[in-house]
């Protein structure tokens, strides 16, 4: 299905151009894409029967153009439901960027997220709103002609990087093991298995033979997709310990911040969380009350960039370590300019939307010299289009 939109005769308000603008936006152009995995996936939601496994991702892509001539590409991304409402609410908020000046991602994100703020500030909104925000970023980096890592100030030209895609509970353990050792030779630096079945037994002997296949120096990590308790969570932090592992993610409740801080005060194991979090307020309030040692936020999930990098000063104002979720595509960029610790996930998942690919070495990512996200959109994402409008001066 395709449209496109022309904004109404009662332009929207844009400020005067003066002697920094140096640009107006032209055009806009959206596409709902739907990514099919090449087989299902479950994690510990699946098993403990909250969610159905995965089948296919939707993206949102925003694709933006200027009167000079300048583009950016951005997206934000839905897991099961929820894709055709970030495309609507993205149509819908469209034409309030058309005749303002690209460079002012911070008011621009503003004046997004108030333009639908009955509906909230932070889920649904602002996931649309970030294919908008990403974009920009994208846009502002291309002219530069700079990678976005090196516009934000990087602190790095490679970040340490760990695989996660093949340790997923739908793959037997031999599977899972033999993804390890592809993902190593790749030049991957580290894995993450899922845990958090019924059997906490299960979960403990599938990281003993991990880890015994991996041997002890290569950096092991574990992910429980808020499937335990407190108490659970408790117990098999402390089972867990003897594995020497980089860290134990999502034990309880994404929203559980205290509980969250009183595992993490009690175990050796640095905790990590914030992934399913969608707003710089819920991750303010993990990373005030000590509540994890790794924070991992997702720029398509808290609203794009711009966002990000108030949770990235947060962060290093509390002197965490940061590993951002997914995407990476975009997160290689904004671990690159964190200034401490930091990991980015390496999931091959997106690699067929784009025609370019990241480099991979010695277990780490390497940034792009290609300006931007250093990303063009592939004709296989053009064929697995679903939607699509233009919005346009």
């Amino acid at each position: 299905m395709t449209s496109a939109l022309q904004p109404s005769s009662a332009k929207p308000f844009a400020p005067a151009p003066g002697e920094a603008t140096l640009d107006r936006i032209s055009a806009v152009r959206l596409s709902l894409v739907r990514l099919p995995l090449h087989a299902p996936i479950s994690d510990a939601k699946v098993l403990t029967g909250r969610q159905k496994p995965l089948t296919e991702i939707a993206f949102l892509f925003a694709e933006i153009t200027t009167e000079g001539g300048h583009e950016g590409i951005g997206f934000g991304y839905s897991k099961r439901a929820g894709g055709p409402g970030l495309y609507a609410h993205a149509r819908e908020i469209a034409p309030e960027l058309i005749g303002e000046d690209p460079s002012d991602t911070g008011r621009l994100w503003q004046k997004l997220v108030w333009a639908g703020a009955s509906m909230g500030r932070s889920g649904l909104t602002t996931q649309a709103i970030a294919a908008f925000d990403i974009a920009l970023w994208d846009l502002k980096a291309r002219r530069a002609g700079l990678p976005l890592a090196k516009l934000l100030g990087a602190h790095r030209d490679s970040v340490r990087c760990y695989n996660t895609s093949g340790g997923f509970l739908s793959m037997p353990l031999g599977q899972v093991l033999e993804n390890a050792g592809l993902a190593l030779a790749r030049g991957i630096g580290g894995i993450k298995i899922k845990v958090g079945q019924p059997d906490g037994r299960s979960d403990l002997r599938r990281v003993e033979a991990v880890r015994e296949h991996l041997g002890d120096d290569v950096p092991l990590m574990v992910d429980a997709n808020q499937q335990w308790d407190r108490t659970t969570a408790a117990r098999m932090g402390r089972a867990l310990e003897g594995f020497g592992l980089t860290w134990i993610e999502e034990p309880l409740d994404a929203y559980d911040a205290e509980g969250h801080a009183a595992l993490a005060a009690s175990l050796d194991t640095p905790v990590a969380t914030g992934e399913m979090l969608t707003s710089v307020a819920e991750h303010t309030g993990l990373i005030m009350t000590g509540a994890t040692d790794l924070i991992q936020p997702d720029a398509p999930r808290v609203g794009g960039i711009t966002p990000f990098l108030q949770i990235m000063a947060l962060a290093d104002h509390k002197s965490l370590g940061m590993a951002p979720h997914f995407a990476m595509e975009i997160h290689l960029h904004l671990a690159a300019a964190y200034p401490r610790a930091t990991w980015v996930e390496h999931f091959e998942w997106l690699e067929p939307l784009f025609n370019e690919r990241l480099e991979l070495r010695g277990g780490r990512m390497t940034v792009p010299s290609r300006p931007g996200l250093g990303l063009s959109l592939s004709d296989q994402a053009a064929a697995w289009t679903s939607e699509e409008t233009t919005v346009a001066s």
